[in-house]
């Protein structure tokens, strides 16, 4: 699985690198780990689908950063059957439409909202604000 870093996501790892309150270095692994997992799991992944000759499910492979990666890893097995790509739409992106992703690129900037700009609304006299209901947010802010 190739990844490149972005910003947003290295600056979240380098506030926990330079964070003087861990007073272990276990303890700050361990938070480096969990923001690393909510990295990733912001993200959409690829997977190889794979079917036997005989029409049987065969085997799945996965995670893939992007379609080329997945295909060039295909182009190397020599097992027999047919393969297609398939997206795996990330879990934590659903989540945050839903419940919002603070300080999170692609998120409103508000402190108290994070919602994606689709949830803010394109009308007049609401322009921007959020339409979720428990959202206090009265404009979207990039």
């Amino acid at each position: 699985m190739r990844l490149t870093p972005r910003k947003e996501e290295v600056e979240a790892v380098k506030a926990l690198l330079e964070d003087p309150d861990f007073s272990s270095a276990d303890q700050m692994a361990k938070a480096v780990i969990k923001q690393v997992a909510d990295i990733l799991q912001m993200r959409d992944w690829v997977a190889l689908v794979h079917t036997w000759s005989d029409g049987s499910r065969g085997l799945n492979w996965a995670p893939f950063g992007n379609e080329a990666e997945a295909k060039s890893f295909a182009s190397k097995l020599a097992i027999g059957g047919t393969g297609r790509l398939v997206k795996l739409n990330s879990p934590g992106v659903t989540l945050a439409n839903i419940d919002g992703k603070k300080g999170w690129k692609g998120y409103c900037q508000h402190p108290e909202c994070g919602h994606a700009p689709f949830t803010h609304s394109a009308a007049s006299a609401a322009r921007g604000a959020c339409q979720i209901p428990t959202c206090p947010c009265s404009r979207f802010e990039k």
